[in-house]
This record gives C-alpha cells, sequence and structure tokens, in this order.
C-alpha cells in the first residue's frame, strides 16, 4: 500500500505552503536542487528554474495554468550524465510520461532523479494565460485554483485550458516517485503527499511529515474529471478522423503550415539531434521549383509541408503524450496536437502501447516480435 502524508496548508494559501515544502526538500530531505516553475522578473513569464537555494523558493509556482515549453526537455539535458547528487523534478504528468519516453530512447536517466507531480486540472495557451493572470501572476494561480474549487471550472472571459489540456485522459500521474494531491482533498486544510515508489517513501521519511489517509472521495473526484477529459478527446478523435480522411482533406488541414518547424522543436519526443528536414535532402536546387510548377502550372510554396508532418506522425506517433505543446509553438494557429494525439490513438493501440506508461512497456518497433500483427502479415498464432 503507498504511503501517505499531507501538506499543512498555511492561510488557507496552496503556494505558500508548496513553497515550504519545497524549502524543506533543499534543507531537510538531501536534495540538492528543485527543478519547478517559478515566475520570472520578466511579466506573465513562468518558466522551469533550478533552484539549489532555499531562500530563492519564494517565487516558485506549480500552480500556474501555463507551460510555454514540456520539461522533459529539460529533465533530459539534466540527466545525461551522473549529476553527482540528487535532485527533484516537479512536472505535470505528461511531462513525467514524456520523460519516461526519453529515458528508454536513452535520452535521460532515473538514476538521480526524484520525480515530483501535481494533479494537473491543465493550462492556458501561452497568449491566453497572458491576459488570464494580467500584472499578477501569483494572484491568478490562486484564482485558477480558487475557480476550480468552487465549482466555476477553467473557463475564464472567453478563453478556456488548451484543448490538449481538456482531452488529456492522464490528469493524474501514476508513474511519479511522489503525487502531490489535491483533487478530492480539502485544500484548505491540507494537501495529500503519496509516495508511489521507493524514492518516494524515503524521501517522505526525511522530510517526517505527518501521516494522512488518501479521502475516501478522491477516487472518485478522479474518475469524474478523467470522465469529462475522455468524453472531450473521443470527440476530436472523430472530427479530426473526419477532416483528415483523405489527402484533399489533409492538404486543406494543414494548408497554412510555413515550414517553421516550431512544432518539431516544441516536441518533447522529437529527439534526433539531426532532422532529415534541415538536411541537403530537402534543399532543393531552384531549378526543382520552376521544373515543379511547369509540371503542374501551380505548387504551393513552401513545399513538402505535408510530407513533413505526415514523416514525423510515421517517426513519433508511438511516442506521442499528447501535451499539446505543438499546437502552442504554431504560429498559424494549426490544430497540430489533435492530429498526432488521433493518429498516435490509433498507433499506440496497434501496438498494445501507451506512451509513458513505464519504463518496463518495450517501444514499439524496438524489439522482434515473431507473432506480432499476424492480422496484417498473414501469420499464424
Amino acid at each position: 500500500m503507498a504511503k501517505t502524508a499531507k501538506i499543512d496548508v498555511k492561510e488557507q494559501n496552496l503556494l505558500i505552503s508548496l513553497q515550504g515544502f519545497f524549502k524543506a526538500l533543499l534543507e531537510k530531505g538531501g536534495i540538492e536542487a528543485v527543478l519547478v516553475p517559478q515566475h520570472l522578473p520578466m511579466k506573465n513569464s513562468v518558466m522551469p528554474t533550478l533552484v539549489t537555494d532555499p531562500e530563492k523558493i519564494d517565487d516558485v509556482d506549480p500552480l500556474a495554468p501555463v507551460f510555454p515549453m514540456n520539461a522533459a526537455k529539460i529533465v533530459s539535458k539534466l540527466t545525461r550524465r551522473p549529476l553527482d547528487g540528487q535532485i527533484a523534478v516537479v512536472l505535470r504528468p505528461c511531462e513525467i510520461r514524456a520523460f519516461i519516453e526519453l529515458v528508454k530512447l536513452k535520452q535521460g536517466r532515473t538514476d538521480e532523479v526524484v520525480l515530483i507531480s501535481m494533479d494537473c486540472y491543465g493550462a492556458y495557451g501561452n497568449v491566453d494565460y497572458g491576459r488570464f493572470a494580467g500584472d499578477d501572476g501569483v494572484d491568478a494561480s490562486l484564482r485558477f485554483y480558487e475557480n476550480i474549487i468552487s465549482g466555476k471550472g477553467t473557463a475564464w472571459e472567453d478563453i478556456d485550458i488548451s484543448p490538449a489540456c481538456k482531452a488529456c485522459d492522464q490528469p493524474v500521474s501514476e508513474n511519479a516517485d511522489l503525487q502531490i494531491g489535491t483533487l478530492g482533498v480539502d485544500t484548505k486544510d491540507q494537501l495529500l503527499l503519496k509516495a508511489l515508489t521507493f524514492s518516494g517513501e524515503t524521501l517522505l521519511e526525511k522530510l517526517a511529515l505527518p501521516e494522512t489517509p488518501e479521502p475516501e472521495n478522491r477516487q472518485t473526484a478522479i474518475e469524474t474529471l478523467v470522465s469529462d477529459r475522455i468524453a472531450y478527446r473521443d470527440k476530436i478523435f472523430d472530427e479530426t478522423s473526419e477532416a483528415t480522411s483523405d489527402l484533399n482533406k489533409l492538404t486543406t488541414y494543414l494548408g497554412s503550415c510555413i515550414n517553421c518547424y516550431n512544432c518539431r522543436v516544441a516536441c518533447p519526443v522529437c529527439y534526433c539531434k539531426e532532422c532529415v528536414f534541415s538536411t541537403d535532402v530537402f534543399d532543393h536546387e531552384p531549378t526543382q521549383y520552376l521544373n515543379w510548377a511547369k509540371r503542374k502550372g501551380i505548387i504551393k510554396m513552401p513545399t513538402d509541408t505535408v510530407f513533413y508532418h505526415i514523416t514525423r506522425l510515421a517517426h513519433m506517433s508511438t511516442s506521442c503524450i499528447g501535451c499539446g505543446q505543438c499546437s502552442n509553438a504554431c504560429p498559424n494557429d494549426i490544430p497540430v496536437m489533435e492530429i498526432f494525439r488521433t493518429v498516435a490513438n490509433y498507433t499506440q493501440k496497434a501496438f498494445d502501447y501507451q506512451a509513458g506508461r513505464s519504463l518496463d512497456d518495450e517501444m514499439p518497433l524496438s524489439v522482434f516480435r515473431e507473432k506480432e500483427l499476424s492480422e496484417l502479415t498473414g501469420g499464424k498464432d
């Protein structure tokens, strides 16, 4: 049975209580550094920060309903080589799933990392968050949670959390070392800490926090949120499948792509050191464009946009974790997440695989299974 403890909420202020917890990690938990979102001096800027000084923890804010990048890429950079010390990283559930995929791709290590995750209610897009936060990001974070707890939901004026978040069916991380729970918890009084691994239990013991049982209605609260998310997710799958059901529709769907490659850069599991689309293979001679145009009388510029997305889908739909950073990074508001999540759903089902679920799950196409996909190859069981 998982070990559970609590963080007492001081003055009914979640942020102050969480900041105290992170300070305790550095002072008592044997943790060298904490990677955690923090408000920066620049207006409305919330970015991952690596904190080693407990006195520098006062502006951290894992409650902020925004994440301008998937921090799994940062954890990958921090863990490729031995650290000579243990760090704690505070990540959203989708970020932990992305990191697990990167570890399986030999892009990171778990040896010196404690994975900490909070229940996730979602995040606004970068531009929308700026409007929501105004001049006081800390107040905005508390307002976001108060709205949810009071039943007002995540919508504010004419904006809402991103489609990726509304379609996320895993708002609670089951593969973190330590889970910070708010769903089904009386957050005016406490936050739930649940150790899911030996590393998590060890950390709780060092902090000597008071033990508490998991609230009886926590699982019901989780299931209710997941049910709503699944309904929205399946609606996206149906609509996107119809909108991209043939080449003409797919071309229209991706028609405003300008080959900026922002989606590739933002994707946490697109890990190649050199992308084929940035090599001489796609550095066409000027005469080639003219020849293509002469053949049909007209060609769309830039070229290769649909081919680029199809290549990415074939390359990494097995590892897509649906964080939505691809759409967040698109300058022309193409619903990139929707098509990647939809195709990933079909791909991962075909291989009976769920990206980021476990380090023990072997990645599709990384091992040979003699009887796999026999319905396609014609093999017999």
